[in-house]
C-alpha cells in the first residue's frame, strides 16, 4: 500500500482544462487594492506556516488511522481552480477504493439518491465513506493536506469551495474563476449541508465583492465552530 494513492495521477488530464473566463470574471484582480493583489497571499503563507507545527503533528495521526482502515492515506484528485486552471487537491482519504464506480452503481439502484446528488451533488447517507473518513469528514480533518496547495498558490485558505471539472456545467455564476478556491469561505460556514450545489454561486460572487482582511478573518474565525459541531459531509 502506498503513502499517497497515485491512480489518479495514472489518468489522463481532463482535455476540457482550458476554461479560461473573459476579462469581466477577473475583476477582482484588477479593481483590487493591496489585499487582493498581495495581502490575501501574505496571510495564506503566514498563517499555514504559524499552524505547520500542529498541522503536522495530527497529520501523522490521521494517516496511521487512515491506513489501519485499509487504504492509502492521501489521494489527490483534479479541481478547476482560478481562471479555470485545474490543479490536483490533496486530502486525506475518506472513501473505499473504487468509489467513483460504487457512487454509478448506487445511483442507478436507488433514484431517490440519484435526485438527491443531482440537486447537491453530495449524499447523506454516503456508502463510499469508510469508518474512519466519516469521522474526518464531519470535522473537515480530511481538507487538512490542502494546506499544501494554499503554500503552493493553487488555493487560499478562504475562498469558493474547490470544483470539479465535470460540475462546471452545473454552477451558474461567474466569479468562481476569479478566485483561488478556499478551505474554508462563506459556503463552508453557512448551513452547508441544505445548501443545493447552484447556491454556491450566489455565496461566490457576494464574496468576490466584499473580499477584504477583515472578512477573510471573520471567515476563518466562523470555521472553527462549524468544525467543532463535526457537522460536515
Amino acid at each position: 500500500m502506498s503513502f499517497v494513492d497515485l491512480k489518479n495521477e495514472q489518468a489522463e488530464v481532463p482535455s476540457n482544462q482550458r476554461f479560461l473566463a473573459g476579462n469581466e470574471l477577473r475583476r477582482a484582480a484588477l479593481a483590487g487594492g493591496f489585499y487582493t493583489h498581495y495581502g490575501k497571499r501574505l496571510m495564506d503563507i503566514t498563517l499555514v506556516l504559524l499552524a505547520a507545527p500542529a498541522v503536522l503533528a495530527a497529520a501523522i495521526v490521521i494517516a496511521v488511522l487512515v491506513s489501519l482502515d485499509g487504504s492509502s492515506p492521501i489521494f489527490r484528485q483534479w479541481r478547476v481552480g482560478r481562471h479555470g486552471r485545474l490543479f490536483r487537491m490533496w486530502k486525506f482519504r475518506s472513501m473505499v477504493p473504487e468509489a467513483e464506480a460504487m457512487l454509478r452503481a448506487h445511483l442507478v439502484k436507488y433514484p431517490d439518491a440519484a435526485a438527491e446528488w443531482h440537486h447537491y451533488q453530495k449524499l447523506k447517507q454516503d456508502p463510499r465513506i469508510t469508518r474512519v473518513g466519516a469521522v474526518l469528514r464531519r470535522t473537515s480533518l480530511d481538507e487538512l493536506p490542502q494546506l499544501w496547495n494554499v503554500l503552493k498558490g493553487e488555493m487560499s485558505l478562504v475562498g469558493p469551495r474547490p470544483m470539479l471539472p465535470e460540475q462546471q456545467s452545473l454552477y451558474t455564476g461567474q466569479a468562481y474563476y476569479s478566485l483561488r478556491p478556499g478551505l474554508t469561505g462563506p459556503w463552508q460556514v453557512s448551513d452547508r449541508n441544505a445548501c443545493g450545489f447552484a447556491d454556491r454561486a450566489g455565496f461566490d460572487s457576494s464574496y468576490l465583492d466584499e473580499m477584504s482582511l477583515s472578512s477573510d478573518l471573520r471567515l476563518i474565525g466562523a470555521t472553527l465552530p462549524v468544525v467543532a459541531k463535526a457537522s460536515g459531509q
